[in-house]
């Protein structure tokens, strides 16, 4: 049960797993120096494939390419290592970026924002339409975090960091609409806070557990069933990778202060458990 590094590469915010089914390779970010990282597990190599502005989470659209949520609201296409702009900004935005995000089972986009430099701003959740429209569906958030769906894509989870919950919504296919939000997982300040979030095959939620050096398996009803520590004070973020889905991929942050965040701070982690997860969802804006 012990994860291995797979790519000591320090980040200072290691972020955003998320597996390419179409490459078999597995992306990720460092958020404040905009880097998109891919590591290729048959050559046992990573890359940096891309840096400029920051990036707080993406996509992958069904046509291979990057969607990118950054500062300031806006959202880019990143395909064939060149860059068009789909979003220039949300003025309400303009003090915020972008952070955790998910495709759903349409291809929209949940994308939720947080404000850094103004940490009494209240943070929102947006859902992306198909044709590039986008509306507001949450606010009063603390730090928009990790999102995941249930097996039978009628339950919306997501997590707001700072209020150390994990929320399960009622979610309607057909609209993209979220209600009835309630309280799935309350984490104690003193264990750190949930950060990313996803969904096995089984239904049971994975959460990672930022200043808090593990992922953690709750049921479907919110109780907690295995713990996995990491050699890293803050673990970001997670996703389920691999020809079967059973290689769990797990980002760190903190790489530039490994002396108080651990010899594993800011490194690329997998780890095998022999428990399936699931593809996720590609996103398909303006993608036909």
């Amino acid at each position: 049960m012990e994860p291995k590094m797979v790519a000591d590469t320090r980040l200072v915010c290691g972020e955003g797993t998320l597996w390419h089914e179409g490459e078999q390779k597995l992306y990720w970010l460092d958020i404040p120096n905009g880097s998109i990282y891919r590591y290729d597990p048959r050559a046992g190599s990573h890359e940096r494939v891309y840096s400029g502005e920051v990036i707080g989470g993406f996509t992958v659209q069904a046509d291979g390419s990057l969607l990118l949520f950054m500062a300031k609201g806006a959202v880019l296409i990143w395909k064939q290592g060149q860059l068009s702009t789909l979003i220039e900004e949300i003025p309400e935005e303009r003090d915020a970026r972008f952070n955790d995000v998910i495709a759903d089972p349409e291809g929209r986009v949940f994308c939720g924002t947080l404000s850094p430099s103004t940490p009494r701003r209240p943070g929102r959740l947006y859902r992306l339409e198909r044709d590039g429209k986008i509306a507001r569906v949450l606010e009063g958030i603390g730090i928009s975090n990790g999102l995941g769906f249930s097996p039978d894509h009628k339950q919306l989870y997501y997590t707001d960091s700072a209020k150390g919950e994990i929320y399960v919504f009622d979610y309607e296919r057909s609209s993209g609409a979220i209600r009835n939000q309630r309280v799935l997982v309350r984490v104690p300040a003193s264990e750190g806070e949930p950060d990313g979030l996803t969904v096995d095959a089984e239904g049971f939620l994975w959460s990672a557990r930022w200043n808090g050096s593990c992922i953690v398996r709750f049921s479907p009803e919110g109780r907690e069933v295995l713990r996995v520590s990491l050699p890293a004070r803050k673990v970001s973020c997670l996703t389920f990778g691999g020809k079967d889905h059973r290689d769990i991929y797990i980002s760190t942050a903190g790489g530039d202060k490994r002396e108080e965040e651990g010899p594993g701070a800011g490194a690329l982690f997998c780890v095998n458990l022999g428990i399936a997860g699931r593809a996720e969802f590609c996103s398909r804006v303006l993608c036909g």
